[in-house]
């Protein structure tokens, strides 16, 4: 059988990292695209580009991984690089993926959220490919609607995100319908991890948190504490990508841990962690609140269970842990308070006890 080649847009974010390497591992050659950047954005699969030692636009189809420049707002730049690469999977991941951004930028992010996947569905449908299409949709779609959330669930949804969002959701469908594409969305809640982009309030909390402990700072601004949100592990989520595509029959699938936890909840989780009181050092600002809310998503992933397998491992405590001590090792080695050791792990109960120890030797409380 003929080797796999998947095509992953948005690989230079988290979800496309973790995903890339999660394909090379079953075996897929894994051609990624971004766009052009006058500063590198390659900082989550710079590891990949190392390995397989390539990242320039040649070709050489035997490399397992290789990263081109590309733009899906461009109608030609989506047409050359599907011929050019004939996938078997196309995992959709560019987006503006940031909900407050949206508010300042609704038209170009209805144009790579929403116009960006209808070029992808209609280059496959004018090439009558057989190519099977992954489209990352969002809880933000539901908005409004009452929790629980699943496949069935009115979507209302709150930000220019989420409509760019719904939209491209219901085009994944359109073509699958009238057009018999093998095209699927993947409904994600919150999904984290250590890659998180800073500008997500998890990762804001674990880095602001770090630099508070290394000196660098003494406040987190923060926004509204009592939004809800169904927070999973990205690494385990990427996996049920994979599994979507893996269906004989296209579907729609929501994808989260079917826990929820309001921000507050994640604040007092990271604080206390290091025996610290979060309420000397969170301020809330307006600045950070948006325009209009979604209080509360709590994602039922009954189907995905029973017709992918799908059972998140990692949970809300551990997910808080996780990102606490990759932004403490970051900032620790970057002040020189531990060294950079490459190859040499420590454990989580380190950086956690070299925190405390900083703590106990300073004037923090």
């Amino acid at each position: 059988m003929a080797q796999k080649v998947a095509l992953i847009t948005g690989i230079g974010g988290q979800d496309g990292s973790y995903l890339a390497e999660f394909l090379l591992e079953k075996g897929y050659k894994v051609r990624g695209i971004i766009r052009r950047a006058s500063l590198p954005n390659t900082k989550r699969f710079e590891h990949l580009v190392k390995k397989f030692q390539h990242f320039k636009a040649v070709d050489d189809e035997s490399l397992p991984f290789s990263v081109f420049y590309g733009d899906i707002t461009d109608p030609n730049s989506v047409r050359l690089i599907i011929e050019k690469f004939k996938p078997d999977e196309i995992y959709n991941l560019a987006a503006q993926s940031h909900v407050g951004i949206s508010f300042d930028n609704p038209e170009s992010t209805i144009n790579i959220n929403a116009l960006g996947p209808l070029r992808i569905l209609e280059t496959l449908r004018q090439l009558k490919s057989k190519c099977k299409f992954y489209q990352a949709s969002s809880s933000e779609m539901f908005g409004i609607s009452p929790p629980p959330q699943d496949e069935s669930t009115p979507m209302l949804p709150q930000s220019p995100y989420g409509i760019s969002k719904l939209a491209a959701y219901h085009l994944t469908r359109l073509y699958r319908n009238a057009y018999g594409i093998h095209a699927s969305n993947g409904i994600l809640f919150n999904h984290e991890s250590p890659r998180r982009g800073y500008n997500f309030v998890t990762k804001k909390i674990t880095k602001e948190l770090a630099r508070i402990v290394v000196g660098e700072t003494n406040k987190i601004s923060l926004g509204n504490l009592n939004s809800m949100r169904d927070w999973g592990y990205a690494k385990e989520y990427v996996k049920a990508m994979w599994e979507i595509l893996q269906q004989p029959q296209p579907d729609d699938y929501v994808i989260s841990t079917n826990e929820t936890h309001t921000i507050l909840e994640f604040v007092k989780e990271a604080f206390g962690l290091l025996g610290l009181n979060y309420e000397n050092y969170v301020e809330i600002n307006d600045i950070n609140k948006r325009p209009a809310e979604v209080p509360a998503l709590l994602g039922n992933s009954a189907k995905a269970r029973k017709i992918l397998g799908w059972n998140p491992q990692i949970k809300f405590k551990e997910l808080v842990k996780m990102m606490l001590v990759s932004d403490l090792k970051e900032q620790m080695e970057e002040k020189g308070i531990i060294p950079m050791e490459p190859g040499i792990e420590r454990n989580d109960g380190y950086y956690i006890n070299k925190a405390k120890e900083i703590i106990a030797n300073s004037l923090i409380k």
